[in-house]
């Protein structure tokens, strides 16, 4: 599953929790199921995230970003 179709279903999931009129067995289902495509998005995210730290070095090779701030005095 794609980081876009998790997000679509958690959207879904909220509009219809919103409504109100769903059965409380219903809506733990609804949330248990939002909640573990929250987890999804979160790892697609992280997985990106680690991806963005690394940068190709002359080499072609991948190697970790650093990133120095500025000194601020």
């Amino acid at each position: 599953m794609s980081f876009e179709e998790a997000m679509e279903q958690m959207e879904k999931i909220v509009e219809r929790l919103e409504e109100g009129d769903v059965p409380l067995e219903k809506a733990i289902e609804l949330f248990q199921k939002g909640m573990n495509l929250s987890k999804t998005c979160h790892s697609k995210l992280k997985k990106v995230e680690e991806q963005m730290d690394q940068i190709l070095n002359d080499d072609g090779e991948m190697e970790t970003l650093v990133i120095q701030e500025e000194d601020k005095t």
